[in-house]
């Protein structure tokens, strides 16, 4: 999150999920244990999880999980387990630093906001430390392993699976149930999630099929359009309502990067039915429409874009979790249809 792309794509990371540097602290978590509002499965524990730095071994169930990783702390909540700590949402998130859905479900669940670290510039290890953990979890996460060789030095650490944000929501809240011991209930939150998403399919018809690039166009700098792959959560919320990368997407998507981009000189290549970027005021939209290179890209051309200048709702559908899917239907959807239909 520095170029526009890249503070996009980080603040998915960070909101992602999204983080602060100092505790806002809103709660002292290290002096605090919060009752889960489920158990538990039977036999659960001892349990050990694979994941790219290596295997995180739990013996027991943990009562203090600090979160590191940008979708975690909705999938815990999502399982009735409330953090000791999570990341700052620097970006789509409200000024104390959280999400509507997420701050929903604490106040649906009557559990204290956990501890807020700000994660803006490195996972804040002495800070995660503080708030005494017995498991830290970071599914979706860009983590280095020498952050996971520190934090593995608090509590056992879950990182994400394969590459760094490029875990599918399905993915994260497995591991997290897993890790919790609540692999039933994680099944039946997916289950539900799923439906939920397929209910959006049907009630949607106008977008099934139809093809499209998620960029992060930035008026600062329009010599290039940054797009997410389709290795990355934003575009495979749109696959999973029904929707399709664009072939120019698919074509440019390597293996472990879920963000990349070309230069403003092949616009008219990326053809798509609609065209999504994020935008920081509504007059980002003419300023795309009028460049002579980035006016050339097929969806925009033809009045299929759709900038948005709303974050938080670009963050539900961007980080999609069992949280803010429902969410992202409601605000975010919306949005998507009114474009594909030029309107």
């Amino acid at each position: 999150m520095i170029r526009r792309s890249l503070l996009t794509a980080a603040s998915a990371v960070l909101a992602l999920s999204g983080l602060a540097a100092c505790s806002t602290g809103s709660t002292d978590s290290a002096d605090t244990g919060q009752e889960s509002s489920s158990k538990a499965d039977s036999g659960a524990f001892p349990v050990s999880i694979k994941h790219a730095y290596g295997e995180a071994k739990i013996e027991k169930e943990p009562k203090r999980v600090a979160v590191v990783g940008v979708d975690d702390a909705d999938m815990l909540l999502s399982l009735g387990v409330v953090p000791v700590s999570i990341p700052k949402v620097t970006w789509g998130g409200d000024e104390d630093g959280t999400t509507p859905w997420f701050d929903d479900k604490l106040k649906e669940l009557g559990a204290d906001q956990p501890a807020i670290l700000d994660q803006t510039d490195a996972v804040p290890v002495d800070e995660v430390a503080k708030q005494n953990p017995d498991l830290i979890l970071a599914t979706y996460s860009g983590i280095t392993k020498a952050e996971y060789k520190k934090l593995s030095e608090i509590a056992p650490v879950v990182a994400f699976p394969d590459q760094p944000w490029a875990t599918p929501w399905q993915d994260s809240l497995e591991m997290v149930g897993k890790a919790t011991g609540r692999n039933k209930l994680a099944d039946e939150v997916e289950a539900e999630t799923e439906k939920t998403i397929e209910t959006a399919k049907k009630d949607n018809p106008e977008i099934q099929g139809k093809t499209f690039v998620w960029a992060s166009l930035a008026t600062a700098d329009l010599s290039k359009i940054p797009f997410y792959t389709t290795e990355d959560a934003r575009p495979e919320f749109l696959t999973q309502l029904g929707m399709k990368n664009a072939p120019y997407v698919e074509a440019n998507t390597k293996k472990g990067q879920f963000f990349t981009e070309v230069s403003a000189e092949k616009a008219s290549e990326l053809k798509s039915d609609f065209f999504f970027t994020y935008a920081v005021e509504d007059k980002d939209a003419e300023t795309f429409r009028k460049d002579k290179l980035i006016g050339q890209i097929p969806a925009i051309k033809n009045g299929h874009m759709w900038a948005s200048t709303d974050n938080v709702a670009s963050l539900a559908a961007g980080i999609p979790t069992p949280l803010s899917v429902p969410y992202a239907i409601d605000e975010f959807v919306p949005g998507i249809v009114k474009a594909v239909e030029g309107q």
